[in-house]
């Protein structure tokens, strides 16, 4: 056989010998062994640092500003609170050690403002919520305008505090409000609201219903539709009405949110601070003449604003803060009880 008729019969051995190529090597493989060039080993660390150190990125202005506004000023107070510091003389501090906080103990005031603060709290939460509910459930069936009472019952919860305070002073005013009014209209006597005990303490509870009702509506509403419809059908097969539907179904589904809305309304009892100021006017720092609506928020404000005392405030402001503390314990242990119920 001639040396073409070989060619021609083993076509590949002529470009396996090309130049540049090894016998037996695959498509491609020519330079993976190599290694990368300055640019793209730059270009390589560059892309891993920025996988690693981006989420870092995102998440740090939120704890810049927290550290800033939220943690140092926490244990700043930590700090005044084992200290006699005054207003008017902040470098002039002594060491006190517990002394504020057994004052804090032996103090009528103090354990005054604490008893306001929760009756306010249970005089307003209890029934906010439960209209709340009421106003969640008639919303979820199909209601004529639903869109635009979602906006109107949102809107007292966009009102300033200071606006919506001064409207609920005129209401309860002693001359010529409407509240006596209404009294004096169907036989009742006027009431002083300011300077009543318990008319006082109703009276800014009023304010905060009026203002959160709403908003536990809306999420009252939104734990709602996020019901299974199954359910409800179920319990329509069974033969039950919307009332025993309410009641068997709606209810036990929103445990986890009536948990979560009370644990924030006690927050927010907790740290009432201005409604009770602006609704006392002159004496709203004190809580009314006879402190009769003092909650901790007012004590705290008098104590460190008004009286000057920086040291007691302090402590005022931590024993407010262990109380949350004890508030979001007892909330997590409920709600680990209603899930191993569940």
């Amino acid at each position: 056989m001639t040396s073409s008729e070989q060619a021609l019969a083993h076509p590949a051995s002529s470009a396996d010998a090309a130049p540049g190529k090894q016998p037996g090597a695959a498509p491609g493989a020519q330079g993976r062994g190599t290694p990368p060039t300055g640019t793209d080993s730059w270009r390589s660390r560059l892309y891993r640092w920025d996988m690693k150190a981006s989420p870092y990125a995102f998440i740090a202005p939120f704890f810049i500003i927290f550290g800033a506004f939220s943690l140092v000023p926490l244990l700043y107070t930590a700090w005044y609170s084992l200290h006699n510091v005054q207003l008017s003389a902040l470098d002039n501090q002594t060491w006190a050690g517990l002394d504020n906080y057994r004052n804090l103990l032996s103090s009528d005031f103090f354990w005054n403002s604490l008893w306001v603060t929760f009756v306010i709290g249970v005089i307003s939460t209890v029934p906010q919520l439960m209209m709340a509910i009421w106003l969640a459930h008639l919303l979820n069936y199909r209601l004529r305008g639903s869109v635009v009472w979602r906006v109107v019952m949102l809107t007292p919860y966009a009102t300033s505090v200071a606006a919506a305070t001064l409207v609920f002073v005129l209401l309860y005013s002693w001359d010529g409000g409407m509240i006596n009014w209404l009294l004096d209209f169907v036989g009742v006597d006027p009431i002083n609201w300011r300077e009543s005990d318990w008319g006082s303490r109703f009276a800014v509870s009023t304010i905060v219903i009026w203002r959160w009702t709403g908003y536990n509506a809306l999420i009252y509403l939104a734990a709602m539709q996020a019901i299974p419809a199954d359910l409800y059908e179920s319990a329509a097969l069974d033969g039950a009405g919307r009332w025993q539907q309410f009641r068997h179904v709606t209810i036990p589904m929103l445990r986890p949110t009536i948990l979560f809305t009370v644990v924030v309304s006690t927050i927010g009892a907790t740290q009432l601070f201005g409604e009770p100021l602006l609704f006392g006017g002159v004496s709203g720092s004190k809580g009314g003449s006879e402190h009769q609506y003092q909650t901790l928020g007012l004590y705290m404000y008098d104590q460190g604003w008004i009286i000057g005392n920086l040291g007691k405030a302090s402590a005022i402001a931590w024993s407010m803060f262990l109380i949350l503390l004890i508030v979001a314990v007892i909330n997590m242990l409920l709600t680990r009880r209603l899930r191993k119920s569940q």
